[in-house]
């Protein structure tokens, strides 16, 4: 039995739905040293700011069971070095379209990062990360909140020409009502879940183990958390999904696709082992066969019907 593990994103045909998700694969250029990069489907590269951040102060990462968690800060070149460097010199090792990661602090930022990204003949689809604070709202995140998060998507989109996925934080009383204010707005498609608000504390010393106090929880241990947002989300919007949370193995992308995904990003699970998307892509087709699933594509939202 030959398996078809093809998908079709907003127009854009991809070999297999397993795409590295932003911040956990820089620009491919560290991970072309383990594989060819032209087995995944796509590359969401590293959230990109306008201007070149520093990030966080250190220390910005601490361990967790069955995970971690990460208080970066959005370490980026910034939108024109990323434009003119690192989508062409990414362009070079991976030959199909790249997602392209948005970050932003005011509306006018997105705006402004979103418009340049779109001119880049390297970038297939637009993330928009509306987990950022919003410096000119109290500093809550834009994805908190339904009305800031579709004048977001509005924003961009009036200046964009490529699908505009919103990626949303979970870090909400309800993702589907977000999800449905960022289609109405004109979203293409939703991305989800970003990762969810953790901290550590170090018992000899009694104070947080990261710097900024908290930070980004993912890997395995948010994987149900993920799949029940996209589940929800699934049932309220007819744009289609990007899953991700915790996703580590092609069981998990199975279960993902199955509540909704049409393509499933691997994020941590990266930075624990490098072959992690190999190793998923690879241990797809005999999953599918054991299975008698002939098409990825046709279980999309299964658990639905």
């Amino acid at each position: 039995m030959s398996v078809n593990m093809s998908v079709n994103l907003s127009g854009i045909e991809m070999p297999n739905p397993i795409i590295p998700a932003s911040g956990t694969f820089g620009f491919g250029r560290e991970f072309s040293e383990f594989y060819d990069l032209n087995i995944l489907g796509s590359i969401s590269v590293k959230g990109t700011t306008r201007e070149a951040r520093f990030g966080n102060p250190t220390p910005r990462i601490a361990e967790c069971t069955s995970g971690m968690i990460n208080s970066v800060g959005l370490q980026n070149p910034g939108i024109e070095e990323v434009a003119e460097t690192e989508f062409p010199n990414a362009a070079k090792l991976f030959s199909r379209p790249l997602i392209a990661n948005i970050g932003g602090f005011s509306k006018e930022e997105y705006v402004y990062c979103c418009e340049r990204a779109d001119k880049c003949p390297e970038v297939g689809i637009i993330e928009v990360n509306v987990s950022c604070p919003n410096v000119h709202g109290g500093g809550i995140a834009f994805g908190t909140s339904a009305e800031a998060a579709a004048e977001i998507t509005q924003a961009v989109k009036r200046v964009t020409t490529r699908p505009v996925y919103i990626k949303l934080s979970p870090n909400v009383t309800d993702i589907a009502s977000i999800a449905k204010a960022c289609e109405e707005a004109g979203a293409d498609g939703i991305s989800m879940i970003n990762t969810l608000l953790g901290m550590r504390i170090d018992i000899k010393t009694g104070k947080p183990v990261i710097a900024n106090k908290m930070g980004g929880f993912s890997g395995p241990a948010i994987f149900p958390v993920a799949l029940r947002m996209v589940y929800q989300v699934y049932e309220a919007v007819s744009i289609p999904i990007m899953g991700m949370g915790g996703v580590s193995s092609a069981e998990d992308v199975i279960e993902m696709m199955m509540a909704g995904a049409a393509a499933v990003q691997v994020g941590a699970a990266n930075l624990r082992d490098p072959y992690a998307c190999k190793r998923i892509i690879e241990q797809l087709p005999p999953l599918m066969e054991k299975l008698g699933i002939d098409s990825l594509a046709d279980i999309v939202g299964k658990a639905h019907s």
